[in-house]
């Protein structure tokens, strides 16, 4: 089988049918794994932030969520290359290579932690590796929407990013029992820590390098089933000066605005999560509850594609940043100043499942609004310049989806740091959490204005 498909027509109806739609999903279904692993390795910290004074590190609670915060700044500043990779070097081959760089924060967070000595300045450094992992989203998406008609991209690029996304709940689900215990022999996962627990009243076992070594084995069967699975298109071949024309479309940064609100407060309140548990409610175990909320935006995601396609991107769009005001404003604050757990507990579920509705929805819109956007310019011109105006905005759109994805993520950064820098002042969160109100309204008033609204100037 050739890697490379030098005829690719998703858009035509026999093509797609006889032989499109096998190869498309066969891409689909070894990049998601790929995608997810990545997931797992950039939020790894998440997890294990919150266990490193059980292993004998000791640092403030500020410096904890740094720990936190960071993968989600380098990784959202290497989507922003990421995002036009894909055309340069070829989805299976990038697929594959970015797939293999995750390895290096894995093995090298294993060895970190067997040693409680090991510096701050060195888990930083390890901390902005993982953002390896963050950077693979926005090449994966611009890959696989290559691969889809417009009618099935809500699908193709909800299924991808919301399973992709599961990886955020699994490694929160997973390292706990990872880290319990020597699983690799001490050669590897190291001699352990011990840490008394109050809340049973026993001494237990703790191997934190268990942390990075469990990914290794699953990231390097991934990479050879990307490198010997996956296929290049060869229509999709840009350059970066092809592609930098996005720059120049006011809805590439109008989306990017958007995104921020629904993948940045997904991935942002991913990274926090544990951490805000853990300093609001001292007394509750972190480890049963702080993997629920990405799991259900994660589920949600494909829910809000296959939605968006049917009800319409940014009908959807809108009403998520509404609910999304809504349930910080009568759940989770109220929560927050009356100590009451599950209420808030139930409260953030609510607002992952609408961020994964809403990181759903908007990737719908984006391929619509390019498509609509390059065929208007050419109406009436005739059956080649609208072929080549429907290429352009598959390049475009892909490019979008990409660098989107890489301003949206930085959310992912500042909402942990704002989690952070409110308790450090106020002593308790309230002030993030307004500023994000403010924000989601901000998302609101754009989407209805340019997309949602009766003669909007985009409507999708």
């Amino acid at each position: 089988m050739s890697h490379v498909l030098t005829h690719w027509e998703p858009e035509n109806s026999e093509f797609w049918s006889k032989e499109g739609s096998d190869i498309a999903n066969r891409n689909l279904w070894i990049s998601i794994p790929c995608l997810m692993l990545a997931f797992s390795v950039w939020m790894l910290w998440s997890v294990v932030a919150a266990n490193l004074d059980k292993a004998g590190f000791h640092f403030t609670k500020d410096q904890l969520f740094f720990l936190t915060a960071l993968p989600a700044l380098s990784g959202a500043t290497l989507r922003i290359f990421y995002s036009f990779l894909v055309p340069v070097f070829g989805g299976r081959k990038w697929t594959a290579l970015s797939t293999a760089t995750l390895l290096i924060p894995a093995i090298g967070m294993g060895f970190a932690l067997k040693d409680p000595t090991t510096s701050y300045s060195t888990l930083l450094v390890l901390a902005l590796l993982c953002g390896f992992g963050g950077g693979n989203f926005s090449s994966s998406m611009a890959n696989i929407s290559f691969f889809f008609p417009k009618s099935r991209k809500g699908y193709a690029t909800g299924m991808n990013a919301g399973i992709g996304n599961l990886g955020v709940s699994v490694v929160q689900f997973l390292t706990p029992f990872a880290i319990s215990s020597a699983m690799f022999g001490a050669a590897i996962s190291g001699d352990g820590a011990m840490f008394h627990n109050v809340k049973t009243n026993a001494d237990q076992m703790f191997w934190l390098a268990n942390a990075g070594f469990i990914w290794v084995p699953f990231i390097a069967v991934a990479t050879l089933a990307a490198w010997f699975g996956m296929n290049d298109i060869a229509s999709a071949k840009a350059s970066f000066a092809d592609q930098a024309i996005i720059f120049k479309r006011k809805h590439n940064w109008l989306m990017c605005w958007l995104y921020i609100g629904t993948f940045g407060s997904f991935i942002g309140f991913s990274a926090g999560f544990a951490m805000l548990i853990k300093a609001q409610f001292p007394e509750v175990d972190v480890a049963r509850f702080a993997f629920l909320g990405p799991l259900a935006g994660a589920l949600a995601r494909p829910i809000g594609g296959v939605l968006a396609d049917k009800l319409g991107g940014a009908r959807l769009t809108f009403w998520v940043f509404v609910a999304m005001v809504a349930v910080i404003l009568a759940g989770i604050l109220p929560a927050l100043h009356e100590h009451q757990f599950m209420i808030f507990l139930v409260s953030f579920i609510g607002m992952f499942i609408l961020t994964g509705l809403g990181n759903g929805s908007t990737f719908c819109m984006i391929p619509i609004i390019f498509l609509t956007e390059r065929e208007r310019a050419v109406a009436g011109k005739g059956d080649l310049a609208m072929k080549q105006a429907r290429l352009d905005a598959a390049k475009e759109s892909a490019a979008v989806l990409g660098f989107s994805g890489a301003i949206g993520a930085y959310g992912g950064f500042f909402i942990p740091q704002g989690f952070g820098t409110s308790i450090k002042l106020t002593g308790a969160p309230d002030m993030a959490l307004y500023t994000f109100v403010a924000f989601y309204v901000s998302c609101m008033l754009i989407t209805w204005w340019y997309y949602s609204r009766k003669g909007a100037e985009m409507p999708c």
